[in-house]
C-alpha cells in the first residue's frame, strides 16, 4: 500500500503567506488524503521569521514538519532536501508548490488524484487546454511561455509546461532520479526533474491549472535564474 502524500513547501521570507498557506493546504489534503498526509516546510534561514512561524504551526498540528536550513541555497537544493526527508519517512507521493498562493491549494487534490491514477508525475500546467495565467503583463507571459517552448524544443519533449513548479511525484519517480547529479539550483530545476522523469520512462500527465501572481511578499525570480535556465537546458540534452 502506498505511503502518505507529502507536500514540500520551500520558503524564504514568506511570513505574509506561511500560516495561511499551511491552513489552506492542510484543509485540502485532509479531504483528499483522509488516511494521513504531511506538509514539510523547508526554510532557508528566513530573516523575517518564516521558519519560527512554521514551528509554531507544527507544535499545534502533527501533520506539519519544519526542516531548517542555515542559508539561502536556491530552490533546487531546498526541494532535494525536502524530497530526501519525505522519502526517508516513507512518503508514497511527494508534492511541490510555491508558498505564495500563485498555485491554488485547491488544485492539490487534482494533482494527487492524477498521480494515484495513471500518472507517474502529475504536473500542474498553464499551457494546456483549461490552464492559464492571470495578473501577468505581456512581457512576463512571453518570457514564461517562451522559456517553456525553448526547453521543450531543445529537449525534444511533448510536455508543454516545463518550467512550472506545481507537481506530484510518485515515490518511484524520485527514487529513480540520482539527486546528487542534479545540476540546477534555480527554476531550471523544474525543467531538469521533468526531463529526467521522462528519460526514465515515467508517464507525465499535465493537469490544467491557472497560475496567479503573488499578492503578498516579493518574487524570488531574477535574471540570474533565467540565465541559468538558458544555458543549462542544452547541457541536459547533450551531456
Amino acid at each position: 500500500m502506498p505511503g502518505e502524500p507529502w507536500l514540500i513547501l520551500p520558503t524564504y521570507n514568506e511570513a505574509e503567506n506561511i500560516l495561511a498557506m499551511l491552513s489552506a493546504a492542510g484543509e485540502v489534503l485532509a479531504r483528499a488524503a483522509p488516511d494521513g498526509f504531511r506538509i514539510l516546510v523547508v526554510d532557508d534561514g528566513s530573516p523575517d521569521g518564516t521558519g519560527e512561524m512554521a514551528d509554531e504551526m507544527a507544535a499545534e498540528h502533527p501533520w506539519v514538519q519544519v526542516l531548517h536550513r542555515t542559508e539561502k541555497g536556491g530552490i533546487g537544493p531546498a526541494y532535494l532536501a525536502g524530497f530526501r526527508h519525505a522519502l526517508n519517512e516513507g512518503a508514497g507521493y511527494v508534492m511541490e508548490m510555491d508558498c505564495d498562493f500563485s498555485h491554488d491549494p485547491a488544485d492539490l487534490a487534482r494533482l494527487l488524484a492524477a498521480a494515484q491514477g495513471d500518472a507517474d508525475l502529475a504536473l500542474g500546467s498553464r499551457y494546456v487546454a483549461g490552464g492559464g495565467v492571470s495578473d501577468w503583463g505581456l512581457l512576463r507571459r512571453f518570457i514564461s511561455y517562451g522559456g517553456s517552448t525553448y526547453a521543450r524544443i531543445v529537449l525534444g519533449l511533448k510536455v508543454r509546461d516545463l518550467t512550472g513548479g506545481f507537481k506530484c511525484f510518485r515515490r518511484e519517480v524520485l527514487e529513480a532520479i540520482e539527486f546528487d547529479t542534479v545540476r540546477s539550483q534555480g527554476y531550471a530545476f523544474q525543467v531538469e526533474l521533468t526531463y529526467r522523469a521522462v528519460q526514465k520512462g515515467f508517464r507525465v500527465v499535465e493537469v490544467p491549472i491557472v497560475f496567479r501572481d503573488r499578492t503578498e511578499g516579493e518574487s524570488k525570480m531574477s535574471w540570474h535564474i533565467a540565465v541559468e535556465a538558458m544555458w543549462l537546458v542544452p547541457r541536459l540534452r547533450f551531456r
